[in-house]
This record gives C-alpha cells, structure tokens and sequence, in this order.
C-alpha cells in the first residue's frame, strides 16, 4: 500500500517586501506519512522560506503547495490543529507569562476544556521533563529550556506533522542529544511526519531518514538516504557544504 503524501511543493518563488526573490525549483519537494525528512544547506538558501509555504505564512507568487491535500495559505484553518511548529526564534513563538500559560495556551484557543487542556500540558510537560519549570518566567531560561517549551507547544495536541526550523542553533551538546531523542521517540511511537530545516549536516543522520540538499539559490536538486547523500563529496562540494574537521 503506498503511503499518504503529507506535503507536495512544487517550483515556488516570493519576493519579499526588499525585492528579495527567493526561487525553490529543481525537484519537487514531497513528504509522506511517518518520514522523517531533512532539508540540508547553506545559511540564506531558502530553507526558512520553503517551510514558510507549508506552514500558510507566505503564499508563493508561482508554484504549488499542498499539505494534507490543501492549499496551506487559503485553508490553513482546516489544517493547522494537524500541524505543530518550533521556529527558529523560538522567542517570538513563547508568548506566554509562564512556561505552563504558554504551553497551555493551544488547547484552550481550540476550545478544549480547562480540565483536559490542563491534563495534555501536564503530560507533555512530564514528557518533555520541564514540569520543574512550570511556573518560570520564559525570558529567563537558557536555550535549550526554552526550546523544550516551544517544543511541548507545538507537541501537546499530537500533530500529524511536526515541522522545525534550525531547532538546534544555540543548543549545548547534552540538551541537542536530548532533543534528538524526543524527535525519535515522537516519530516511532505516533508516526508522526517530521520536517527539519538545518544547515549542520553532522546532525542529519541522526534526525532523518530522507534528505534533500538545497543550493545556495534555492535549487532542490538531490534527494536520497543521508548516509549516501553525505558520502559523496563532489555533492557536498556543489552544495557549498563542509564536514567538521575533527583535530
């Protein structure tokens, strides 16, 4: 039985208010249900702007996008309780007073009960392992504490499709591994769809089992399993890419 395609885009471009114009072509972009998939390149390629049509926030001046079967910024409505997000600024995310009033705050705007809604943040929280930072102030946690609470925001009503922008920029190594294994957990036990935009291609073998690199001018131009993608030099080379030296 062939899997259900989550996300379809194909060949967009948006010009932004600077009269920048950012062009994502070459391969169409395709997800299905349960992969986990990476979009790997350069700083300022796209990546942020590709994710951006999935989520309805910018609606492409060519092109198609299409999750679950609809166009995300004309009917996002019927869609965005399927979806969760952590942001690149995850500060403009976390809105909250506290991390419990942010983290509470999606069911009760979709009209849960103060009961339930309180019941899903408290087993998120302890999921997470941040119910000892339910009554903090947000602004004054580290990063990867507040990457954990945008984390169960996006997390609490179980989307089907979880999407992170740069979700370990500024992250200690300890706090990265743990993240890592959320995700893991997340996709094996509900099969959810996870779609990670990142530039460090160390990560990728961790975090997804398809990879699509992205040149510096938005082509999208290889697809595969990371560990043959990240073999093979001549690609990293084209794609303006670098593994770490180890000394």
């Amino acid at each position: 039985m062939e899997q259900e395609i989550v996300v379809q885009v194909h060949c967009i471009s948006h010009t932004y208010q600077d009269k920048t114009e950012i062009k994502i072509c070459g391969l169409d972009f395709l997800v299905k249900k349960g992969e986990k998939v990476a979009i790997l390149g350069p700083n300022g390629c796209g990546k942020s702007t590709l994710l951006k049509h999935i989520l309805g926030i910018l609606k492409p001046n060519e092109g198609e996008v299409e999750v679950f079967g609809v166009d995300p910024a004309k009917e996002f409505e019927r869609i965005r309780e399927r979806i969760g997000v952590v942001l690149q600024e995850v500060d403009e995310q976390i809105i909250g007073p506290t991390v419990y009033d942010d983290i509470i705050f999606s069911p009760l705007n979709y009209g849960y009960k103060m009961e339930e809604a309180e019941k899903l943040a408290d087993k998120i929280m302890h999921r997470l392992g941040i119910i000892h930072l339910k009554d903090k102030i947000p602004h004054y946690l580290s990063g990867g504490e507040k990457k954990k609470v945008a984390l169960a925001g996006a997390l609490i009503l179980e989307p089907e499709l979880l999407i992170l922008d740069e979700p370990f920029a500024n992250l200690d190594q300890k706090s990265e591994e743990e993240f890592i294994q959320i995700l893991k957990e997340i996709n094996l036990s509900r099969h959810t769809t996870v779609i990670t935009a990142l530039h460090d291609l160390e990560l990728v073998p961790e975090i997804a089992d398809t990879l699509y690199l992205m040149g510096p001018k938005g082509e999208l131009s290889a697809r595969g399993e990371p560990k043959e993608i990240l073999q093979n030099p001549q690609l990293l080379e084209r794609f303006n890419l670098r593994r770490k030296v180890v000394v």
